[in-house]
């Protein structure tokens, strides 16, 4: 570690070669200190031991562009967030970093960048066409369906439907893999048994719901087939 005017004056033999190594000590060290050189250069190098930043002069020999994190404990390189992504004009064509929740839901940017799940799932839930909405964000669409055998329970074929649980005649215990947002949702459920084609929900959770498959005359049977989906 070390930094240097690289400025090599006129002086004894013996005193250029000291000044020389140390020149090129700083060089090979990138000018490396816990503070900037105080003689600097256009597009000169520095890395700053005390917070393992590496920069780079301006041109205009103005500024410091700060450049990459060296993660010293992992020995990772590091880009800071909010990094532009350009073309080989310089021109924007992406974004490291994070946008915010506005600009996901609003929908309409064509940057791309990170983001994290959650934040795809607000934009989705922001951007849905209805009116009625739980707090500050909308919901709306098909969030799990499920076709099952009656007498047993198996599931023939499902979405976000992590089991399906027969307690008794026509009685079924559903949970989710995913919870609802809400636990005011919407459950339809049909029968391939024209006889039993009744679905009594009798509760909702955010996690599951149960219900009860009956017939014109309130009778509980399992029918052959049973389909529902849930829409929220």
């Amino acid at each position: 570690m070390s930094q240097h005017d690289f400025n090599i004056a006129n002086q004894t033999a013996s005193a250029t070669r000291l000044d020389l190594n140390n020149a090129l000590g700083a060089l090979a060290s990138l000018s490396s200190g816990t503070e900037a050189p105080t003689t600097t250069f256009a597009n000169m190098l520095w890395y700053e031991t005390d917070t393992n930043w590496l920069w780079v002069r301006n041109e205009a020999d103005s500024a410091w562009i700060r450049f990459a994190y060296f993660n010293q404990t992992t020995n990772q390189l590091a880009l800071e967030d909010n990094t532009d992504i350009v073309n080989t004009s310089g021109s924007q064509t992406g974004l490291l970093g994070n946008q915010t929740n506005a600009t996901w839901q609003a929908g309409t940017s064509t940057l791309n960048s990170l983001v994290s799940p959650n934040r795809i799932r607000l934009a989705i839930e922001a951007l849905n066409p209805v009116t009625t909405t739980s707090g500050s964000a909308p919901y709306f669409g098909a969030r799990a369906f499920a076709s099952f055998v009656g007498s047993t329970g198996n599931i023939s074929q499902q979405g976000n439907v992590s089991s399906i649980t027969r307690t008794g005649v026509g009685s079924y215990t559903v949970g989710f893999s995913v919870s609802m947002p809400v636990s005011s949702y919407s459950v339809i459920a049909t029968c391939n048994d024209n006889e039993y084609g009744i679905a009594d929900i009798k509760t909702r959770s955010t996690s599951g719901f149960t219900m009860q498959i009956g017939n014109r005359g309130s009778a509980v049977i399992d029918p052959s087939n049973c389909f529902f989906s849930v829409f929220c």
